[in-house]
This record gives structure tokens, sequence and C-alpha cells, in this order.
């Protein structure tokens, strides 16, 4: 069933909720922006994301259209407060039909249906794409390209509130994915929650590192720990809102690093049957690591890395981009790591591995450094 969006309010200027605006605005689709925090709403304003939604005041005025109900009102504040904010947005007929982004979804679910909300109207979905950093100003329209999105619908999801929230996921560009609520909260306990306990529990050891071992940080520490950095208080309420999955991961991960630290004392003390278990353990996280989907879905192909060095200046990795372009090779991925100390750093360009000879010979032949 196709729905046209024509208007959709945005409750919540955030990360996700501007980016959201920001797809919507570039297929010509109406948006208002509201926020507790009128700072937000008039930097998302800013971009280019919307107008100011004001309920309750019929007519238009130089701030853009005030009063006026949507098509589709898109919530996006922490889990917690997903509930009362579908509730008071009901109350205000703000819209015909309602979705929320939360990253998690059984609670505010079942939170909405303690509180009266009318579900007919309503589907929870939450789109799997973020950054590290967060507010408006780190909003893009093309954060949710590709990506994934969770669909759940509840037997009391109209078939108009289904379409109206798959119409919002086409016009940002994502692939739908319906599934359980509390199916989705284990599923992302597993991939993002748990994930990020786990990175913060390593990065929280380099709080009181010496100085000599963070001057001998590479790019492995890094990787681990990128998304260390996310705000503490927006996460406690995610995880609050599926503590019990993912208190369960982080149970089994804690069973395995446990049964690591005792196989390393033993292989300390000299029992060398001891590295056995963690030849274990390492094989077991390179077969995990081999399910994670590649960037088209399915099984992630083995591509091939050309480390390329790169001054650190404007218009190196333009040009770099450049001679792939010449010789017709595809980047897949591109990762770039700094020398402390120096002007330059490293490209580690990922491309099928038939086009690895052809780019390298390429780079050989323009004066770049291949290692």
């Amino acid at each position: 069933m196709a729905s046209e969006l024509r208007t959709v309010l945005v409750v919540g200027t955030g990360l996700i909720g501007t980016s959201v605006a920001l797809a919507l605005r570039r297929h010509g689709v109406r948006v208002l922006l509201a926020d507790r925090d009128q700072g937000a709403v008039r930097l998302a304003r800013e971009l280019g994301a919307g107008e100011e939604w004001r309920p309750g005041q019929p007519g238009t005025g130089p701030d853009g259209p005030s009063g006026e109900r949507a098509d589709l009102a898109v919530i996006a504040v922490p889990p917690g407060h997903v509930a009362t904010e579908l509730l008071d947005l009901q109350r205000l007929d703000a819209a015909a039909c309602y979705t929320d982004v939360a990253s998690v979804k059984a609670e505010p679910i079942a939170q909405a249906a303690r509180l009266g909300c009318d579900l007919t109207t309503y589907v929870a979905s939450h789109p799997l794409a973020g950054r590290e950093r967060s507010g408006p100003g780190a909003a893009r329209a093309e954060l949710f390209l590709g990506r994934p999105w969770a669909l759940c619908p509840t037997e009391e999801s109209s078939p108009e509130a289904r379409a109206a929230v798959l119409r919002l996921v086409e016009l940002c560009g994502a692939n739908p994915v319906e599934v359980d609520a509390a199916e989705h909260d284990r599923a992302v306990a597993v991939v993002s929650h748990a994930p990020h306990v786990a990175a913060s529990a390593v990065a929280a050891r380099l709080a009181d590192a010496p100085d000599v071992a963070l001057g001998l940080a590479g790019q492995g520490v890094r990787d681990v720990t990128r998304i260390a950095g996310g705000d503490p208080g927006l996460w406690l309420g995610i995880l609050s809102g599926n503590a019990d999955p993912v208190a369960e991961v982080l149970e089994a991960v804690s069973r395995d690093l446990a049964e690591a630290a005792s196989a390393l004392r033993a292989l300390s003390g000299g029992d060398g049957t001891a590295g056995e278990d963690i030849t274990q353990l390492l094989k077991r996280g390179v077969a995990g690591h081999g399910r994670i989907p590649g960037k088209h879905g399915g099984p992630a192909p083995a591509y091939v890395v050309v480390q390329v060095i790169i001054g650190d200046r404007p218009g190196q990795l333009a040009k770099l981009f450049q001679v792939c372009d010449e010789v017709g090779v595809n980047v897949e991925d591109v990762r770039l790591e700094h020398a402390p100390g120096l002007p330059l750093g490293v490209a580690e360009v990922a491309v099928q591995p038939e086009a690895a000879p052809v780019l390298t010979r390429a780079l050989h032949e323009r004066g770049w450094q291949v290692p």
C-alpha cells in the first residue's frame, strides 16, 4: 500500500531526528521540527532540516506553518520518553500516524499500551545507523542509506500506519526489516548495546593509563574503543530500557574473559596446554567477525588492502581517489591511520583482489609510496 508523506513532524532534533528531517527535505517533504531544547531546533532549522512546529496556533507566520496535522510524526527521543511523547502528540491529534526511532522497542510499546495510547496509528521502528557524535550538528541526510531499519508493528497497527512508516524508510534510503519487538531487543543487545559497554570497559582502562602507554596507542585500540565516545546519559537510557538482554550478553562475554584470564595465568605459570583455551576463543572471534555482513548484505567479501603513504595536507585523499578512478578501481572501503608526530599517515584502501595489482602498479607509476 502506497502512502504519500507531504508533511512530517519530527519530535527530537538530535542526530537521528535531524538526519531523518534532512533526508525527507531532499525529497521535498515538508518537515516540522520540535524539541524541548530550542537551541537544537534553531540549529536544525539553520541546517535546512525544516521549520519549527507551533502546535495550537492556527495560521502561518514567518517561522512556518503552525498547528497543522502531519501525515506522520517521528518521535526521536530516548526510549524512556517515547510512550509519554506519543500520548501527548495523540492528544493533540498532531499526526495521522506515528513512529519512533529509539533503539529499544519492547518496553516503549508496552508502556504505550499501559498509558492507553492508540496503537492502531503507531508502528515502532529503529534505524540501525548512527555516529559517535551526537546532536543536530552531526546529522547527515545520507546517514540511513543502505542501512537496515527495523519495523516492529503490533497486532493493532493499521495498514495505513504500516504504509506511512514504510514510506518513511524508503525516503530515507534504508532497508525495512520487520521483526518482533522482543526479538529486536535481543538482537541489538548482541550487535549494539553490549558492544558499547564492552568498548567503554576497554576505554576506561585508558583513563588512568600511563603516558607511555598512550604514546604507543595504535589503530587497534582506536578501533576497539571508537564507539565508547557516546553520550553517557543517552546510553544509560538505552541500556536501562534493554537491561536484561544486555546483561545476558555481558555475562557471556565476562565468562569468556574470565576463562581467558585464567588461561593466561596458567600459561604464565608454565602450563603450556593453557594456550589452547586462548586459541579457541580467538578462533571463535574470527568466526564471529566473519559473519558480519558486507556492505551489500550477505557474507562479507574478502577484499585486499592496499596501503598508501599519504601526506597530512589538503587534497591528498582526493588525489588518491582520482588515481583509483583513472584506472577503474572501485574503492570498497578506506581507513586512515595517522603517524603521531609526523605530517603523514597511511591510507588503507580495500579493493577487489583482482584490482589490487592494478592499483598498486598505477600508484607506483605516479610516484606514490606503497609499502
